[in-house]
């Protein structure tokens, strides 16, 4: 059973978001006409934990990207992002799909495939910061997590058995986004949110910072680090773990 938990946090590691990792790269712009970013991002996502299933002991998680890597047989990370200067938005989708296998004297062959995805949405509204350079909001949104796995077990010397099982919660995020210009090459982006409070999960809360460049008026890159907390206890299903790592992305503006 450790071989199935290992696949489990193998798959969840590859989540998070969310918000994700590319709100990271919105050009300036003046106040009134709306302006819209889609990103294509990376992260190079690691995740340590506690995770327990069921009548499982709970099992300590420390998986790396490497491992997460090994197993990975499919994924997306998008962002849509649009402004106008007071009012923000960000839509996000992540979705991942790793399968792993493993065999022994006992337990036979094992195998489990898993789809997770994450979807989070925010909307934010400027404050008076009167900062030069300096685009500060105010942020509300949620943050959809998903997870489906098929597990099969073949043992040397009993019948065979198969599973499948579903998991999905909402988690509702308050937060700010900041945005600064450093020139018009150069700029900065944070974000930080919490959210759960029992809805979904007890606490969810994610940090992340970036630094972009602006190639030209529809092309940006960015590169920073992000932390996703999340502390899910509920129906005898336990996931409670930090997912971090280093992120790189693609804009196009228009």
């Amino acid at each position: 059973m450790r071989t199935v938990l290992l696949g489990m946090m193998v798959s969840l590691s590859l989540a998070g978001p969310v918000a994700a990792a590319d709100v990271t790269e919105p050009a300036p712009i003046e106040a009134g006409g709306w302006k819209y970013q889609l990103t294509l991002y990376g992260w190079a996502t690691s995740l340590t934990g506690d995770i327990g299933v069921r009548d499982l002991p709970v099992v300590h998680a420390d998986v790396s990207f490497a491992d997460i890597l090994r197993h990975l047989h499919g994924a997306f990370m998008g962002s849509i992002y649009g402004t106008n200067g007071e009012w923000m938005f960000l839509g996000d989708l992540i979705w991942a799909k790793t399968a792993f296998e493993a065999s022994g004297p006992i337990v036979g062959t094992v195998n489990l495939v898993q789809t997770q995805a994450i979807a989070s949405g925010i909307i934010g509204y400027a404050l008076p910061v009167n900062i030069p350079n300096l685009d500060l909001s105010a942020t509300a949104g949620i943050r959809y997590n998903y997870l489906k796995a098929d597990l099969d077990i073949a043992p040397a010397d009993f019948p065979g058995i198969s599973r499948e099982g579903k998991r999905d919660w909402v988690d509702p995020t308050v937060g700010l986004f900041a945005h600064y210009d450093f020139n018009d090459r150069w700029f900065a982006n944070g974000l930080a949110d919490i959210g759960g409070f029992g809805a979904g999960s007890k606490i969810s809360a994610q940090a992340f910072a970036a630094v972009g460049y602006n190639w030209n008026e529809k092309i940006s890159t960015a590169l920073g680090y992000r932390v996703l907390y999340t502390d899910y206890d509920k129906d005898n299903f336990l996931y409670k773990t930090t997912e971090y790592g280093p992120y790189l992305s693609l804009g196009i503006h228009f």
